[in-house]
């Protein structure tokens, strides 16, 4: 693992029992970018010549408000989509040669190692995605972005607006050359302190991206070793299917016993389990493949941060420091045009407000008067009420007669039943 072979074992216990660490890198030792992750180009598939279709099978009608863009799309060719396929094409002699050995050495028939088989590189590449998740969660940039928000505030400090009117006046008044002066040294001071802050948070982010070089080797050492057991695992699967698989369906079939034909069907599971193992280690080989890219995007975040903050100390504040010293040249002209502005503008204000303020005081008296005591509304509705009261009332009254009428009618009968009762008794 020293020179950077990647290494493969069949115990993957033993591989992780002393993990190296990557350790953090210095500003001056700082390495460049390794190279991308090459992978050997799938053969293009054979294209067959189409027959020539009939003229009438050709033409079909179609509509469209855009010819340019209408011929433009005939014109473009299709893209044929290449499929990386997974063999030792991909690999060095020399690591065909270890590809080699290491696959004579795969024991299918052991039910132990088919199911921990490529373990140790995918215990690499979950540690890798770990450490990259600290990384990020380590590294807060949104603590980076309010210290360049604060800068901006402090440097907007003396540029605040003008409040109108009579106390933009005052305002004028009250901010002197001398107390100009005097928040500007302020405002100088926090900013030095800004300043030192965005240096610090410099440095870290330039070792991170240092951090992210060695995070890439590693990822692309981790999906070499997952390449290499997948070539691996695949060819001896190949060769037992061919070789033990056949010679156990041939005994079975000649034999017809029992035994012979579970063994069969026990290593056809077998090889079953470690192709699917196969494919665990293929998208997990993805999964390295895809942690490539996504460490240069985080490297590149850091790098563009890097470059902002840069940017913010050599070029932001020498100019704002370059702009207070126009400003306190033309603040003497600029306090005598405010304040005459300010008292005209608010001369004009307070003359079109008593104007509006005796128009409305006019107009509400005037409504006031007209109104009378009692609106007619207010009696009508009052009648309507009234009228509704009253005929409820006669509705319910007459409603009692009747039912008081209806009730002698029912007693006389009740009484009328009682005695033919009793003197159908004494009878």
């Amino acid at each position: 693992m020293d020179n950077g072979m990647p290494s493969l074992t069949l115990d993957p216990n033993a591989a992780m029992a002393a993990p190296a660490a990557p350790a953090a890198p210095s500003l001056e030792a700082m390495a460049p970018s390794a190279p991308a992750m090459a992978t050997a180009p799938a053969a293009p598939a054979m294209a067959t010549a189409p027959s020539m279709p009939t003229a009438a099978a050709a033409f079909e009608p179609t509509l469209t408000l855009n010819p340019e863009a209408e011929q433009q799309k005939q014109e473009q060719p299709k893209q044929e989509e290449q499929v990386v396929t997974i063999d030792d094409s991909m690999l060095s002699a020399e690591e065909k040669a270890i590809v080699d050995d290491f696959a004579s050495k795969i024991d299918i028939a052991d039910s132990n190692m088919v199911m921990t088989y490529g373990a140790a590189a995918q215990q690499h590449i979950a540690g890798f995605s770990e450490s990259a998740l600290n990384s990020v969660k380590t590294k807060d940039l949104g603590e980076i972005g309010e210290t360049l928000s604060s800068l901006v505030v402090q440097l907007k400090t003396l540029d605040q607006p003008e409040k109108k009117g009579i106390a933009g006046w005052f305002q004028k008044k009250k901010n002197s050359l001398e107390e100009m002066k005097a928040n500007y040294s302020k405002a100088e001071t926090n900013v030095d302190k800004i300043v030192e802050m965005l240096e610090q948070h410099q440095v870290t982010l330039m070792k991170d991206i240092a951090l992210f070089d060695q995070m890439y080797e590693l990822n692309l050492k981790y999906y070499k070793e997952l390449t290499m057991y997948i070539i691996a695992g695949k060819k001896r699967l190949a060769e037992v299917r061919a070789t033990k698989l056949q010679e156990l369906r041939k005994k079975a079939e000649e034999t017809g016993a029992q035994e012979d034909a579970q063994a069969y069907n026990d290593f056809a599971n077998l090889c079953e389990r470690f192709e699917k193992r196969l494919h665990d280690l293929e998208l997990t080989r993805m999964i390295s493949i895809q942690m490539g890219p996504q460490t240069r995007m985080l490297q590149n975040n850091d790098t563009l941060m890097v470059e902002k903050i840069q940017s913010s100390i050599v070029n932001t504040i020498p100019l704002w420091k370059s702009q207070m010293v126009l400003a306190l040249g033309i603040e003497h002209g600029r306090q005598a045009t405010h304040a005459q502005a300010a008292v005209t503008d608010m001369t004009n204000e307070l003359l079109k407000k008593n104007a509006e303020t005796l128009k409305i005081a006019t107009i509400e008296t005037a409504k006031e008067a007209e109104r009378s005591v009692v609106e007619i509304e207010t009696l009508k509705e009052t009648n309507e009420n009234l009228i509704t009261t009253l005929d409820e009332v006669m509705k319910i009254q007459t409603e009692g007669k009747a039912k008081r009428a209806a009730a002698e009618q029912e007693l006389g009968r009740i009484e009328g039943e009682l005695k033919a009762k009793l003197m159908e008794l004494r009878s």
